[in-house]
């Protein structure tokens, strides 16, 4: 385990320096100026130069990337262009609020949509299945920001249950949870369900039935705990999605999460807060499949790590 582990980590370096790079290299083609910016709408074209050398950006790119690089290999990932601190303090100060939020819509989103999947895969064909398959496709469909509006005007607006924007204690997590995690809910009620139906087609199911096993047995110790093992991967993914934050779902109710403070940079030009945003959004989605390689292992001791 620990060779395979070791092998694995190595393995992320060469992907790392190839994200490193291309997010150096594309956010330097965004449109708009950042020292036109830093310096203001008044400033004069003498001053966005002094600015512009002030900030680095007159030096070649091949330099930047270099000096970009060294500060990472030292933990520094620069100053923020739009708030003047460092972007480390900034993200730090925002990651609290994404994992809170991701952890809430995770747990019931997977416990919905396995449930779901559970559901309608046992009762294939049937009503059951049906209703099941509609409610997760509805999921899916709906776009984000209008399930987003629709619960702001039903549930502050309207019933006045719930803040129209994002507050400090839970009842802030609510509507944003409720947003991100129906479609997630909805896409792991699909492959729960596909994933039961094709373990119900195999030998050794028909041959637990045969023994007379109670079906509740045979579904839930030996169908569900095989079909959790493609399910693992998409919950792991969704995972990633929400650390790296819903840039949409924080928009609409103001979250103080990473995906908005990347709206803030984006808008700003903010080059060193944009690439550190992006590099560990990609470093947490390789943590997470490196993560759920391990757990295939414990839902399966036959799959070998090799």
């Amino acid at each position: 385990m620990l060779k395979y582990l070791l092998k694995r980590i190595v393995g992320t370096i060469p992907t790392l320096i190839i994200v490193v790079t291309f997010v150096f290299l594309f956010v330097r083609i965004i449109p708009g100026d950042p020292a036109r910016l830093v310096a203001g709408e008044q400033a004069t074209q003498q001053d966005v130069e002094a600015v512009r050398e002030r900030l680095g950006l007159n030096k070649p790119v091949t330099t930047q990337y270099i000096t970009y690089v060294s500060g990472l290999l030292h933990g520094d990932l620069g100053t923020s262009l739009r708030t003047k601190r460092p972007v480390l303090e900034e993200i730090s100060g925002r990651f609290g609020n994404t994992v809170r939020l991701a952890a809430v819509t995770l747990l019931w989103s997977a416990i919905a949509g396995v449930l779901f999947g559970v559901w309608s895969g046992t009762h294939r064909g049937k009503w059951q299945d049906y209703t099941g398959m509609t409610v997760a496709v509805s999921g899916i469909s709906l776009p984000s920001f209008w399930i987003g509006f629709l619960l702001i005007m039903l549930l502050a607006v309207k019933m006045k249950i719930l803040p129209t924007t994002s507050s400090s204690d839970w009842k802030g997590l609510i509507m944003p949870s409720i947003t991100l995690g129906l479609g997630i809910a909805a896409i792991i009620a699909r492959f729960t369900r596909s994933s039961i139906v094709e373990i119900l087609k195999e030998d050794y199911i028909r041959t637990a039935r045969a023994k007379g096993i109670r079906e509740k047995v045979v579904v839930w110790k030996h169908v569900f705990r095989n079909s959790m093992i493609s399910v693992v991967t998409v919950v792991g993914l969704q995972f990633g999605f929400l650390l790296g934050g819903s840039v949409v779902t924080e928009t609409v109710f103001a979250y103080p999460g990473l995906g908005s403070l990347l709206i803030e940079s984006v808008n700003y030009r903010d080059y060193p807060a944009i690439q550190s945003l992006i590099l560990i959004f990609s470093l947490q989605f390789i943590v997470i499949n490196l993560l759920v390689d391990v757990l295939y292992a414990v839902l399966n001791p036959e799959i070998k790590l090799q």
